[in-house]
């Protein structure tokens, strides 16, 4: 079981803990700063509406036991609240708007900057938010100077063993995936009893597909449950195992992130 605030990540790489003396004489060059954003929104009849928040940190939680102990990778506190726009209307969802969400990552870059920090990771587990953030890390490179890298957990490729086809194409939300990792995570925080089984009719052609966003929609245009995905294939097993697959996945992306420098892209 995941508990915040313990574990290496949060015992030994989590910003806060410092003092504003030891955050000041901390040398700043090499140190990769990571903010998680997630959401607070409904995830069906059976699971917290915490869910991207709480998938994100245990994430970070277990790639962090993959990471030499001198790293120079450091855990900002979650932003908790994403854009949750497309799930308004159902109950438990606390959604910031665009422009909110904005404000607040200029301001909390802002801020870095202000202490001397030079990289910046925007690690996202919500897909609301990630033409958004995609958007503003060029704005807080732009504003602040900060290097602005961005992440989303499934681009390491955690889960592609662990689900079928028909999942990987429709289960984007509180499906097996998602219901996996919360039952490994915080097992009582999901009812498996109400667990739904529900697939949107994605269309995919050349022209006009799911996954090159042709459309927009919102979560009412594509499900009745409040889910896209197969929650009732779920077992807490599998979720540990894609933790444990993502944790050293996520590791070396961290790594090769923190070691990249900018100036590196420039020929001559």
């Amino acid at each position: 079981m995941f508990f915040r605030y313990q574990g290496t990540a949060f015992d030994r790489h989590f910003l806060p803990r410092l003092t504003t003396k030891e955050v000041a004489a901390m040398p700043k060059d090499d140190v990769l700063l990571i903010l998680p954003v997630g959401a607070v929104e409904q995830h069906g009849p059976h699971m917290p509406v915490f869910t991207d928040t709480l998938i994100g940190e245990a994430m970070l939680a277990e790639a962090f036991e993959h990471l030499p102990e001198d790293s120079p990778i450091w855990l900002l506190p979650s932003v908790s609240y994403g854009k949750s726009t497309e799930h308004i209307g159902h109950p438990g969802t606390i959604t910031l708007s665009a422009k909110t969400l904005m404000a607040v990552l200029e301001d909390i870059a802002a801020s870095l900057a202000r202490s001397g920090f030079r990289k910046l990771l925007l690690f996202n587990t919500h897909g609301g938010n990630a033409e958004l953030l995609g958007m503003m890390a060029r704005e807080i490179r732009i504003a602040t100077g900060l290097e602005v890298y961005r992440l989303d957990p499934g681009a390491v490729g955690y889960s592609d063993l662990f689900i079928d086809d028909e999942e990987k194409a429709c289960g984007i939300h509180a499906g097996d995936v998602e219901t996996s990792l919360v039952m490994a995570v915080c097992p009582d925080w999901v009812d498996a009893e109400l667990a739904p089984r529900e697939m949107p009719r994605f269309p995919d052609s050349r022209s006009f597909s799911f996954r090159s966003r042709s459309f927009a929609w919102v979560m009412d245009d594509i499900s009745r449950s409040g889910i896209a995905g197969d929650a009732t294939k779920a077992t807490a097993e599998r979720g540990e195992a894609m933790l444990k697959k993502a944790g050293p996945l996520l590791a070396e992306a961290l790594m090769g992130i923190a070691k990249f420098e900018m100036d590196s892209l420039k020929n001559g």
